[in-house]
């Protein structure tokens, strides 16, 4: 078992909601990612989810977008993250799973990317460009260093089709709330519930619930649900950017406890 799987299997045997927060590497800068990692860390978060920056974002809303562009400006490159990451894991309680589109993995060549990532102690991928039928080789690629290829359910996802991501994904399922790009929304549609359902009735991995999720309330009907884990970006991502806040580390911290204490 994975230290992803084993994270969430814990939380799960005592009842528990795992949570899962985001950040887009390099925005600001990598020392303030640093902190603010160490911040979600100490304040409940149980799995980190880190962006590589991208200029072709095909998932991410506008806070997210945005703060990858800052981050390419500011020159963030993949090879400052893993050095970052690679200093920050001894310190972490919680896995960090890597955010990125598959060029990326392109460019430097599957083997060697994942070499280079696993070394940083990275233990979980996201890529969510990467369709089903093309995931073969860098599933059996992460399985052999266990890191877990955590693969996405959308709303429009057959029945069909979701078993077959369920039966695929390693570490946790992804579960797609909207139909559409990440985002903070007002309210998360009702459609979650039946689709956390099919996926129950298809396979006993944990599930995480990802985009639009804004705030502690909509974190606990995620809870209420059935989900296993709720994934939260863009609010954090927005806090962190906030030019009229002189502490924002600090109010990331604040904002992550009051999102795991709704869930717990």
């Amino acid at each position: 078992m994975t230290l992803i799987a084993e994270r969430l299997a814990a939380l799960r045997s005592h009842h528990q909601c795992a949570l899962i927060a985001f950040l887009t590497a390099g925005d600001p800068n990598l020392a303030t990612t640093e902190q603010a990692l160490l911040a979600l860390d100490q304040n409940g978060a149980d799995i980190l989810e880190l962006g590589v920056p991208y200029s072709d974002p095909l998932a991410d809303g506008p806070v997210i977008q945005a703060a990858a562009t800052r981050a390419l400006v500011g020159g963030t490159q993949l090879d400052d993250v893993l050095a970052m990451v690679a200093r920050l894991t001894p310190q972490l309680r919680a896995p960090i799973v890597l955010f990125t589109y598959y060029n990326p993995i392109l460019n430097r060549g599957l083997e060697a990317f994942l070499d280079a990532v696993a070394q940083a102690g990275v233990k979980g991928l996201v890529v969510p460009d990467l369709p089903l039928e093309e995931s073969d080789a860098l599933l059996a690629a992460t399985a052999e260093r266990e890191i877990d290829l955590i693969l996405l359910v959308a709303p429009t996802s057959s029945e069909a089709r979701i078993e077959a991501i369920a039966q695929r994904s390693q570490g946790f399922i992804y579960l797609v709330s909207v139909t559409g790009v990440t985002g903070m929304r007002e309210a998360v549609q009702s459609r979650v519930q039946a689709l956390l359902g099919k996926l129950r009735q298809v396979t006993d991995k944990p599930i995480g619930v990802g985009f639009g999720i804004s705030g502690p309330e909509q974190a606990k009907q995620m809870r209420d649900w059935g989900a296993d884990a709720v994934i939260v970006g863009s609010a954090f991502v927005k806090r962190l950017a906030d030019l009229d806040d002189p502490e924002p580390v600090a109010t990331l911290g604040q904002f992550c406890k009051s999102l795991k204490a709704a869930i717990e």
